[in-house]
């Protein structure tokens, strides 16, 4: 089992953020810089291509960090970040390019490829939450949310049906092949977000996976505009979800 070793340490507004690794995954912590109780923790899935730093997650960090008094952390997945690429890595990025200049579907190479890291990702996410329950500022007995869309939902599903920690989800922007059949082993409340115009997951791929939760709580936010043009209120939505089912305002 790997212990958690913070890095590096700042602060601004309200919010403390914390560099740390757990083995050789690198994350990122923040936290309310005032109160030493103990407050619930949101797990955030970072999107393909991007970091655990990115200007979506910081942001939505900040607001669940201000607005509701949680913990948040996000670990870049495998080959993202600051952590190297693998030759697999590389042969699937080449593919999602050839496909891109082509005009052919990205849907099948970023499942493929989305599917191999979660393999990865999914046990990484579970050392994390072990190493991060450890804190005096989170402990063992708190809730626990998962927030990730696009690749973060394509890790957060797998993770989030054999994790029993996690006790409320946000997911969405994600085909249904390679989830659907998981998502219909998660019970939890799930926010899911749909993009109506999505140029990449067709309207009906997006209902579908949605429809294979088994949850008895779940709510879809199908907003107008392409896969990139979620609306930033979408954000504020899933703050209020997740200060209404980890218990604190």
């Amino acid at each position: 089992m790997h212990s958690l070793q913070f890095t590096a340490e700042s602060s601004s507004n309200g919010v403390v953020e914390r560099d740390f690794t757990v083995g050789e995954v690198p994350g990122v912590l923040w936290s309310p810089a005032s109160g030493a109780d103990r407050a619930p923790l949101v797990l955030m899935g970072h999107g393909g291509g991007t970091h655990k730093k990115w200007p979506a997650m910081t942001g939505r960090a900040d607001r669940l960090v201000t607005g509701c008094g949680f913990h948040v952390a996000v670990i870049d997945a495998p080959g993202h970040g600051d952590r190297p690429r693998t030759a697999h890595d590389e042969q699937e990025i080449a593919a999602l390019y050839r496909a891109r200049a082509a005009g052919e579907p990205e849907g099948p190479v970023v499942v493929r490829y989305n599917t191999h890291l979660a393999e990865r990702a999914v046990p990484e996410w579970q050392a994390t939450l072990d190493a991060l329950q450890e804190l005096p500022g989170i402990g063992a007995d708190g809730p626990v949310g998962y927030f990730g869309l696009n690749m973060g939902t394509a890790i957060g599903v797998p993770l989030t049906a054999v994790e029993p920690r996690i006790t409320a989800a946000v997911f969405g922007l994600h085909w249904p092949d390679a989830l659907a059949e998981t998502a219909k082993q998660i019970t939890i409340p799930i926010e899911f977000m749909l993009q109506w115009d999505d140029e990449h997951i067709p309207r009906e791929s997006g209902l579908a996976l949605f429809d294979a939760f088994a949850s008895k709580e779940k709510t879809l936010h199908a907003n107008a505009g392409l896969h990139k043009e979620l609306p930033r209120f979408e954000a504020d939505s899933a703050v209020r979800f997740f200060a209404r089912h980890l218990g604190r305002a």
